[in-house]
């Protein structure tokens, strides 16, 4: 006798697990314009490297011979796989049953997907469509009780910011504690017109009185641009693309350092367009990112959260190979300045290169703090005191590389002050307590007022304080390390990372990360 009878057995069950839904479910996720959560695990993943845990797990009905009749599988699908190569975990909502909310193995399934990646030490993926939490109402009403709420395994949640990469994808409408999946995690995105995240969805928003559809109420339009979610796509295969890109950046787990990836680009690449960047004129602004682009190797830079806190630039990307994290100024938007929108931005980015070890360049061109009513109303400050307080918190190697303008307490935070100022500046810097333009106003105020000719006496006193503003001059005093040609910029980052490289220490951050 042999153990085939149950072999079979346990193949049927595996079939019936694959079917999911059912044909006709399969067919509608597929109508509304959604991968099947197994199609979505094959394309994530490297080929034929899914391993699945809890196959089995689901609802059996059996006949009164004890003979199974029908099995419905549980709504999340989990297990070890592998992306360029290393290993991660990875878990998917299938909204083919139930519409992605709980069934009585979810709960089990979900939490030994976050448990696994902690103790594993190695990346997750969530696959997030549908609630994830406690179900409908309907469940209610079969159960024929209630509870009081808890989120089953969310200790591991927690600890999984402080440990390992977590990517969250949105791929239908997520609400309530799938939508909490998605915000808590190191990077996240949206497929644009097929996912929304909400707490609640339209329905329960209606018993408030106001009538609204999935879109209008948390489409992508509306997250990319709150920091809810990081980045926005239109296919799930380019969402499948973003999370493996950003993970080769990433080291498995902060036990480890981010890998060294191939060297395709010279290091002492010297880009001449460079020199003229910056405006000589202080009023034009210039384009970012292709100042970026030119410093760090050719077609790494990975931009991070474009639509929101959009004064602020934070992306990925390399130098020899070198991973790095990049934190620029876009003068496009407030001069550059730093709004509660992107203090916040800047925090969770300095945050996540301090949990992965990530050494950060950081391009300043920052004018301060944005000010006025609306930004005093908003609390700029506080949110700004919180970027600043992480800047000085990170302890991953730094170097920032003064572009233009630097004021004030917000221009201050280009990096912390007490450690070594691994930093350089182009001729075009400019820096000091408040810019000019507006301080000679304020400072000679009374002289002003009393000049027969105010205007002639305001140029004279520009024109005198446009020699004191020179870079130069605070270079002499030792006050800024080094000036540079613009030129000259790549090459020094590129022995900037390699200085940085074996200063990087595995382990956990003093500070956990938070959503």
């Amino acid at each position: 006798m042999t153990w085939e009878p149950e072999i079979e057995e346990l193949r049927r069950r595996q079939a019936m697990a694959r079917e999911m839904g059912g044909p006709d479910k399969v067919r509608r996720q597929h109508d509304g314009g959604k991968l099947t959560v197994r199609e979505r695990i094959e394309r994530l993943l490297d080929p034929g490297t899914f391993h699945e845990v809890g196959e089995l797990a689901g609802r059996a009905t059996y006949g009164e011979d004890g003979e199974l009749t029908s099995f419905v599988p549980a709504n999340f699908v989990m297990g070890r796989g592998r992306i360029d190569g290393r290993p991660v975990v990875v878990g998917g909502d299938d909204f083919t049953v139930r519409g992605g909310a709980a069934d009585a193995a979810i709960r089990g399934k979900q939490t030994m997907s976050e448990q696994m990646a902690h103790e594993l030490r190695i990346p997750l993926v969530r696959l997030v469509d549908g609630t994830g939490g406690g179900g409908s109402v309907r469940s209610l009403d079969a159960d024929r009780r209630t509870y009081v709420p808890f989120n089953p395994g969310w200790e591991h949640v927690v600890e999984n910011l402080a440990t390992v990469p977590v990517v969250a994808l949105a791929l239908g409408s997520v609400a309530g504690l799938g939508a909490a999946r998605v915000v808590s995690s190191h990077y996240s995105v949206m497929v644009r017109d097929t996912s929304q995240v909400f707490v609640a969805g339209p329905p329960v928003v209606a018993r408030l009185g106001e009538e609204v559809d999935k879109e209008g109420l948390g489409g992508s339009h509306i997250h990319a641009r709150n920091g809810v979610v990081d980045d926005v796509v239109d296919t799930e295969d380019e969402a499948f693309a973003r999370a493996r890109r950003v993970l080769s950046y990433l080291p498995s787990s902060v036990h480890d350092v981010p890998p060294r990836g191939s060297v395709a680009d010279d290091p002492e690449r010297r880009d001449d367009w460079l020199v003229g960047a910056i405006p000589r004129d202080r009023r034009k602004v210039y384009k970012a990112r292709p100042i970026i682009e030119s410093l760090v190797d050719q077609g790494s830079f990975t931009e991070i959260g474009r639509m929101w806190g959009r004064s602020a630039i934070t992306g990925l990307a390399r130098l020899d190979g070198w991973p790095v994290a990049v934190l620029a100024s876009d003068p496009y938007f407030y001069g550059s300045g730093i709004t509660v929108d992107a203090a916040e931005k800047i925090t969770r980015f300095v945050d996540l290169a301090d949990t992965f070890h990530l050494p950060v360049v950081h391009l300043v061109d920052q004018p301060g703090f944005v000010i006025g009513t609306e930004h005093e109303t908003a609390g700029t400050i506080r949110a700004g005191a919180r970027a600043l307080a992480a800047i000085y918190q990170a302890q991953v190697p730094w170097c920032s590389v003064i572009t233009r303008k630097v004021f004030g307490v917000g221009g201050a935070a280009h990096q912390n002050a007490s450690r070594l100022s691994y930093r350089y500046a182009w001729p075009s810097g400019e820096w000091g307590s408040l810019p000019m333009e507006g301080g000679i106003e304020a400072a000679f105020k009374a002289d002003l007022d009393a000049a027969e000719d105010r205007d002639a006496l305001l140029a004279e006193i520009t024109a005198r304080m446009d020699q004191v503003r020179s870079p130069f001059k605070t270079a002499e005093s030792f006050l800024v390390e080094e000036i540079i040609d613009p030129r000259d910029t790549r090459p020094l980052l590129v022995e900037f990372v390699h200085l940085a490289a074996p200063l990087r220490h595995p382990g956990r951050t003093a500070r956990a990360m938070r959503p």
